[in-house]
């Protein structure tokens, strides 16, 4: 508890006026997560390949960018002192839309490729800083409860604006490459993801609730990075972290490895032993109804969460988001052709994902998360989670060209058995706290330094 004299009010819904509805504000802000960072590792894949830049670039320029996600619990600590994560958030995601139109203006120029990139940059960097200071409006302002209840769509929304990218704007880009050249089809598909990142920049300045949060005056540089190596020493410090941190990277083990593959698997040609579907076909598979199928499962694994508890879930959770990894093993065994089919069996693989990546972000953010630094140990937790993916993702191309689609869709789900076992094994303690409204004596984000003051931020 703090020591410092000051005392938080006690809110309620109704005693203060800009509280706002968890789902006036929960689903766009992690729409507009899930979009920037779809645009810069999925959909800028398929563009760069559109328009003619070699293998070897796109994939080592891409991965770079990537890192920002991984590594952007580094600078968290420098947000726990911003007196308004709100303000950040509306910041970021402006930031963000107005470099996806610079990317687009810049597809159209003769050295398109590292002036793109460049753009993609900062675009990464925007959305991996906007997205640590989302999830300290999340945290801060909804119990655990409530936190466990909107889980569900976190997770359906931050994923849907991947599946809008992979679906809408993808199928969106063929439809254009029928009368226009791929330059100026990719130039107009990057504007829509800008225009819709400001469009809900402007939206959360009205919508969003500000957080109140305690924040210390007159710190220095010096005071912040030592701050920083206070976060991390303090992470990893906590009780059964490595078990923790081994557990959150298995937990990825099958989706890193079938994921990447199993859409490569869709696309390539049928003698090659691929599925051989168009880009628009891959489009309309994953952005109709398996879409729906994923949001479904995200949402209603956030209420089952809720009504068994975390702890009793978890081994069903991880079943739920392996076990239908089977259905591309299905796929390279009998090669259907009936697109509606198709869709229809991917419908399944996706419930079963979205149900079940509800407990990994549950895991993070009730069980290793808590403490003095929540936002930024939740960041370095969902850093450790992007890492665990890119592991097995970077495995991944080797082991099937050894095994082959059809067996490596059988080793995907092999690989998911490690994780099972742990977690019968790992602690699963949830750490209750109460939402904004029951504040009463909260903890600083940081010790003051010597000189400074504590304020209340409303």
């Amino acid at each position: 508890m703090d020591s410092s004299p000051y005392k938080a009010p006690k809110y309620t819904p109704s005693s203060n006026p800009k509280y706002r509805h968890p789902l006036t504000w929960v689903p766009s802000l992690y729409f507009a997560q899930g979009l920037p960072y779809a645009v810069v590792s999925t959909m800028a894949l398929t563009m760069y390949k559109k328009m003619g830049v070699p293998n070897d670039q796109i994939t080592f320029w891409l991965s770079i960018l990537g890192l920002a996600w991984a590594f952007k619990c580094l600078w968290s600590p420098f947000l726990e002192i911003i007196k308004s994560k709100k303000a950040v958030v509306v910041t970021f995601q402006a930031i963000g839309g107005l470099s996806l139109l610079g990317a687009a203006y810049a597809l159209r120029l003769p050295g398109f490729f590292m002036t793109s990139i460049a753009f993609l940059a900062l675009t990464s960097f925007s959305s991996a800083t906007h997205d640590i200071a989302a999830d300290g409006v999340y945290i801060e302002n909804l119990s655990t409860h409530d936190q466990t209840i909107y889980a569900g769509w976190l997770g359906a929304f931050w994923n849907g604006g991947k599946l809008f990218v992979k679906g809408g704007l993808v199928w969106f880009a063929g439809q254009l490459e029928t009368t226009m050249g791929n330059a100026e089809v990719w130039s107009v598909v990057t504007v829509v993801p800008g225009v819709i990142l400001l469009a809900l920049s402007a939206y959360h300045l009205f919508f969003m609730p500000p957080v109140r949060h305690i924040v210390v005056q007159k710190v220095s540089v010096e005071f912040v990075a030592k701050t920083m190596l206070q976060v991390i020493i303090t992470f990893l410090q906590k009780p059964g972290i490595w078990m923790a941190i081994a557990f959150i990277v298995l937990f990825r083990a099958g989706e890193g490895l079938v994921q990447p593959i199993g859409n490569l698997f869709l696309i390539e040609l049928k003698t090659a032993g691929g599925l051989g579907l168009s880009t628009t076909e891959l489009a309309f598979a994953y952005g109709t109804f398996a879409s729906l199928a994923f949001i479904g499962g995200s949402i209603l694994g956030g209420y089952f969460e809720a009504w068994q508890g975390l702890k009793r879930s978890m081994f069903l959770m991880i079943l739920a988001m392996n076990v239908p990894n089977l259905t591309f093993w299905y796929l390279s065994a009998y090669m259907p052709t009936n697109i509606y089919f198709i869709t229809s069996i991917l419908s399944i693989e996706m419930l079963g994902y979205g149900f079940g990546f509800t407990g990994l972000t549950l895991y993070i953010m009730q069980v290793v998360a808590p403490g003095k630094y929540p936002t930024a140990h939740y960041a370095l937790g969902t850093g450790i989670m992007q890492l665990g993916f890119l592991l097995f993702q970077w495995m991944s191309g080797a082991i099937q060209t050894r095994l082959g689609y059809h067996d490596f869709f059988i080793w995907g789900v092999v690989a998911a058995l490690p994780v099972l076992i742990m977690s019968l094994i790992v602690k699963v303690d949830v750490k209750e706290k109460k939402g904004i409204e029951e504040m009463q004596d909260d903890e600083p984000a940081f010790p003051d330094e010597p000189g400074s003051t504590s304020n209340a931020v409303i």
